[in-house]
């Protein structure tokens, strides 16, 4: 998975907005105004920063040399995620559906959406 099929994929997720708030070398996913995808674009390789309950992020770090705790970000919740050539597109987007659906899940209860893809 690329940048650009991260990007495709983001936008398909209901509710689903990008802007630049840092600059150009970075695209930010946000629902509802808060973010669920950092995506930099500096980089040779290519990563996203997405946000994970602490425990399944921490042991993600432990088990993959390319994960890694989100840098500049809570290190707690967010992980850096290299995508290009290391895991598989459906895991990628597992894991940024759960970042999508954690941050719908904290959204006051007027603006919550249905959970998409079944995770809570």
């Amino acid at each position: 998975m690329n940048l650009e099929e991260v990007r495709e994929y983001c936008l398909t997720l209901p509710g689903v907005t990008e802007d630049s708030p840092y600059g150009p070398d970075m695209i930010v996913f946000r629902i509802e105004g808060r973010i669920f995808l950092h995506m930099p674009l500096e980089y040779a390789d290519q990563r996203i920063s997405i946000k994970l309950p602490p425990e399944e992020g921490q042991h993600l770090r432990e088990s993959y040399d390319a994960i890694s705790a989100g840098y500049h970000l809570n290190k707690t919740h967010w992980n850096d995620i290299l995508i290009e050539n290391t895991f598989s597109s459906d895991q990628i987007k597992n894991w940024i559906l759960e970042s999508y659906n954690l941050v719908v899940s904290k959204l006051p209860k007027n603006l919550r959406l249905k959970p998409v893809g079944g995770i809570n």
